[in-house]
């Protein structure tokens, strides 16, 4: 077996950055049966999903009750874009009658053993800090009365339990747009469910529900599950520069006008173009995250303060080489990146404006 001492190059790579996926399952008293024959229809569908390998159902032998479906999935991408779908919430719905609640962990595989190999996956993260965001659309015309109740609302208790905490919210408008990426230490779903049932902020979801341009049912469960899982928008890249860079750090957000299918190839590209910037010792960037699904593609970045009128900083892109590549996968509308003018004007097209952000002590 190779030891965690040998060196990095006597490993060789797993074959794709494969991601297991795991779901906790609470069932109701008397649908256990009901819950089986769900499930049998369910993993013939999943059977067929691009990028499924496999999968397992397991009961407790201690809880009856208890169940977990583990799943296996060549890479994060193709499971995301499927548990995001439409066709994900149709195939899921024969389940809700049975299962009182649910719990999914998703896990890049970092390394597999098998025989007398091993297999390393991708560098892991190593920083502690769970990202993700969510993101919807509000009725034209009511973006200033939604900024001012996104704004004002009194912060949430940054502790949720011994393991996890709330770090930092960031909420950003961009016309009918509200993007709100989250920061947690611990255990996300842990995170959402404390701030979900903070007095303060469901009042301000109750607030704002008039003026959503889909309508949601809070009290309802399955209306609210709904409605989160459209909205979730998942961090799919993170980079930030070793060690502090020196002064204050201003945070931007920028939602870029994918051209239809292209959200993938963009997320990818973006990603590279922040890998070189942070590894630059000349680099501006202190740190940046990127948001996918599907064809929303959201990237949030920080800057030295003294360097806000960088734009290319702003938008990710450098070089003609990757202009010409990010040209093809976005509308620009007329717009020349051809130098930092045109650039500056295009990134004033596509910045969102920062509503609220909002760190706890311990970020």
């Amino acid at each position: 077996m190779t030891t965690l001492t040998e060196p990095v190059s006597q490993t060789r790579s797993l074959v794709a950055s494969r991601l297991r996926v795991v779901l906790f399952c609470d069932i109701m008293d008397g649908t256990q049966q009901r819950f089986l024959d769900a499930y049998e229809q369910l993993r013939h569908q999943v059977a067929a999903v691009p990028g499924h390998v496999s999968d397992q159902l397991c009961q407790s032998i201690e809880d009856p009750s208890q169940w977990l479906i583990t799943s296996e999935w060549e890479s994060a991408k193709p499971f995301l874009a499927w548990v995001d779908s439409e066709a994900h919430r149709e195939m899921v719905k024969p389940l809700h009658g049975c299962v009182r609640d649910t719990r999914s962990l998703r896990y890049n595989i970092m390394r597999e053993t098998a025989g007398n190999e091993t297999f390393d996956g991708p560098a892991p993260v190593i920083d502690g800090t769970v990202r993700h965001a969510l993101t919807f659309k509000v009725k034209p015309g009511s973006e200033r009365a939604v900024a001012e109740i996104l704004a004002g609302y009194s912060s949430p208790q940054a502790r949720v339990d011994d393991h996890t905490r709330l770090l930092r919210t960031s909420l950003f408008m961009r016309g009918n747009r509200v993007v709100r990426a989250v920061e947690v230490a611990g255990d996300l779903a842990a995170a959402l469910r404390h701030v979900a049932q903070q007095p303060e902020v469901r009042a301000v979801e109750e607030a704002i529900n008039p003026y959503l341009e889909e309508a949601r049912d809070l009290n309802n469960p399955e209306s609210a599950r709904s409605f989160f899982m459209r909205a979730a928008l998942p961090a799919v890249h993170h980079v930030a520069r070793p060690g502090r860079m020196a002064g204050d750090v201003t945070r931007y957000a920028v939602s870029y006008p994918v051209r239809s299918g292209c959200g993938a190839a963009l997320a990818d590209l973006l990603a590279g173009q922040d890998q070189q910037a942070v590894a630059d010792p000349d680099g501006v960037i202190a740190a940046a995250t990127l948001f996918q699904r599907e064809d929303v593609v959201v990237r949030v970045v920080d800057l030295p303060a003294d360097r806000e009128h960088a734009p290319a900083a702003v938008l990710g892109v450098a070089g003609d080489r990757s202009a010409g590549l990010f040209a093809r996968l976005v509308e620009l509308g007329g717009h020349d990146l051809g130098d930092n003018a045109g650039i500056a004007r295009f990134v004033t097209e596509c910045r969102m404006d920062l509503v609220t952000d909002r760190s706890s002590k311990d970020a």
